[in-house]
Parts: structure tokens; C-alpha cells; sequence
């Protein structure tokens, strides 16, 4: 069994690498001071973009931190249908008064990811995480050459034995209640809404498959949920979403905002904005436009990065990208170590009062 990554925190809570902007430097480190691990996100920036994010979250803590990959995806994606969702954004790009520009977007991938890795083996983090699929065998063993942890993100039983085969320390597993993307291996639109199992039904079934310590991530916004994941076998519990809203956070404040607004009732799985499923705050862009949206990632996400721009400098929130996790409502604006700390006060209170009733139960 691989080592459990108890050593890189006091508390088993990991701070979601959420790329956008969310996950910052400022964010990580405060979780990082709390004695959490803060993560990096890695997708969507350049390599040296990654690398100055890095050299600022050092210069915050000295801690142990993480950053996120993005794998390379396939490029087999037929022009035409982007184009043609382009055609079908041309409203949306009018109402906001810009052009959806006639850029090849088709080949833009893989996101830097052979740079990107080979600068966190030159200049090793503590902690490296995937998404999206799994990095070749010798890419961990460069990884773990140089002293790195590794953890790869899996949404199946079939996804966690794949990741111990290939050699990675941890897995994350993450359920259908996770905001933001679902990390699936293989993007397969036959699969849209009907893949997938909730957090805890997942972690248990991935416990009983693989020997490596599994991380747990969907929708957990309170310790005493955290609480029920470790009791289920995890190591410890990854949240996105009850970050989003601190004040450290690069969020959009709309964004913010949004996960407690009665205005956003309830989240649903979209390609709206991206071309991958992906969680959010059900808005008119995914209404409108989500039906439509082709299987073509990174490439939508390309395409409609213009529109979700213009709609947040127009104060719109109806036209972004609202990532959220299932329990959204239950955010809390905290600063990221005031969050930590409340988080760690409600695990222990809840592993008390477990620990209370099956004291009670066995005498």
C-alpha cells in the first residue's frame, strides 16, 4: 500500500485545485498556515504562468502545498461541430456587443503539459495532482524520483485500478456531487447524466478495489461529512466549493455571490461553457445554450471564454460559468484559515460523538 498522505497536513482537509483563478496563491497558503493542504491549479495557465504562481505561494508559507495537471486530451474533434456551435453562440456574442474571433482552436489541447512537467521535476512542490486521465509510468517515476506525491483524480472503480497500476501514491475520488468538472478518464457523451455515483457509494466501492489512500471530494461543505467519508475509508476529504467563497479566493465576486443567492436554486451538469460536463449553478447560458453544446474539449472552452468574460465585466452573472459543488447553499464566507479551523472543530466534534454512541452501543 502506498504511504497515506497524513504527513503533509494536521488536518485531512485539501483546499480543490480549482483552475479559473479561484485556486490562487493567497487562498493555498492561508489553508497551507492552517494546517491544511492548499492546492495550485495548474490548467489553463502557461508553464511559466504555473511557475511564477509557485514562486509566489513559496514566498506565502512554507508548507507543503500541491499543484493540479490537466492531462493532454484527444484531438480528434470535428471542426464542425465547434463551428457550428459557434454559429449557435452568435446571439449571445451580440448581445454582449463582441465577435467570437475565427482563431484555430482545434489544436490547443494539451494545455502545456509536457512543460509544465518537466518544470515541477526540475524544481520539485510537495505534491502533484492530475485530472483528466492518468500520466505515463515514467512521468511518476520522474515524479517520484524527486521526492513529489502523487495523486491522480478517478470518478469509477475502474478509473482507481488503473491509477495503481500505473503507480500513483493516492487517488482522489470524486462523486457526481463534485462542482466544477468531472474528472472522467474518457470523455463519453453516451454516458451524460447517467454515469457516475454519489461520494459516499463511490469511496466505498473504490475502498474494497485499490490499496492506495483515497482522498474524497463532492459536494462536502461541513466536518461532520468529512467525518463520514473517513469513517468510509478515506483518508481525507477534498472541498472545492466551501473555498470558492472566501475572501482569499480569485472567484468572481458575482461568483461568489451566486453559490447563496436565492436567484440559483440548484446545480446541474452542463458542456455548456466547456465541451466536458461539468457542475454549475443552472443560469440562462446553460439553459439556453447547454442542450446544443458539442463533446469538444478544450475546445469550447476556447471558444466561449470571450462570452463568460464579457458577461462578468457586464456585472452578468447569467452568462458565467457559476462552477459549484451540490452543496453550495451551505457556503460560508470565512477567511480560508477561519474555515479550516471551523471545519477541523466540526470533524472532531462529530468523531466524538460517533466514538460516544458506539461507546454506549458496546456497553
Amino acid at each position: 500500500m502506498s504511504s497515506a498522505p497524513n504527513g503533509l497536513f494536521a488536518y485531512p482537509i485539501v483546499q480543490a485545485p480549482m483552475a479559473g483563478g479561484a485556486s490562487c496563491p493567497p487562498l493555498a497558503a492561508a489553508v497551507c498556515e492552517a494546517g491544511a493542504l492548499g492546492f495550485l491549479a495548474g490548467g489553463y495557465k502557461t508553464a511559466d504562468g504555473m511557475y511564477q504562481e509557485i514562486k509566489r505561494l513559496r514566498a506565502l508559507t512554507r508548507r507543503p502545498f500541491g499543484v493540479n495537471l490537466f492531462l493532454p486530451q484527444a484531438s480528434h474533434v470535428d471542426p464542425a461541430v465547434v463551428e457550428a456551435y459557434r454559429g449557435h453562440l452568435a446571439s449571445e456574442a451580440s448581445w454582449y456587443e463582441i465577435s467570437l474571433a475565427e482563431e484555430d482552436i482545434i489544436g490547443t489541447c494539451d494545455d502545456g503539459y509536457d512543460a509544465k512537467l518537466a518544470i515541477l521535476v526540475e524544481d520539485p512542490v510537495p505534491v502533484v495532482s492530475f485530472t483528466f486521465g492518468l500520466p505515463s509510468p515514467e512521468a511518476l517515476t520522474r515524479l517520484r524520483k524527486v521526492g513529489t506525491y502523487t495523486i491522480a483524480t478517478v470518478t469509477s472503480v475502474e478509473e482507481a485500478r488503473a491509477a495503481q497500476a500505473a503507480g500513483v501514491d493516492a487517488v482522489c475520488v470524486q462523486g457526481m456531487e463534485a462542482g466544477g468538472h468531472q474528472s472522467t478518464h474518457r470523455d463519453d457523451p453516451r454516458a451524460d447524466g447517467t454515469a457516475g455515483l454519489g461520494l459516499l457509494a463511490l469511496v466505498a466501492q473504490v475502498r474494497e478495489s485499490v490499496a492506495l489512500p483515497i482522498i474524497a471530494a463532492g459536494g462536502l461543505m461541513r466536518g461532520s461529512q468529512i467525518a463520514a467519508l473517513l469513517a468510509a475509508g478515506a483518508e481525507a476529504a477534498q472541498l472545492g466549493t466551501a473555498f470558492l467563497a472566501c475572501p482569499e479566493s480569485g472567484a468572481d465576486p458575482l461568483h461568489k455571490k451566486a453559490l447563496t443567492d436565492p436567484l440559483f436554486v440548484r446545480t446541474e451538469m452542463t458542456r455548456a461553457f466547456s465541451g466536458r460536463p461539468a457542475r454549475g449553478l443552472v443560469n440562462r447560458f446553460m439553459r439556453e445554450h447547454g442542450p446544443y453544446a458539442p463533446a469538444a474539449y478544450p475546445q469550447v472552452h476556447h471558444l466561449t471564454m470571450p462570452l463568460r468574460k464579457a458577461a462578468a465585466a457586464a456585472g452578468d452573472p447569467q452568462g458565467m460559468a457559476l462552477w459549484a459543488g451540490q452543496g453550495h447553499r451551505l457556503a460560508r464566507a470565512l477567511p480560508a484559515g477561519e474555515l479550516v479551523e471551523v471545519l477541523a472543530a466540526e470533524l472532531a466534534a462529530a468523531q466524538h460523538a460517533l466514538k460516544t454512541m458506539q461507546m454506549r452501543s458496546a456497553s
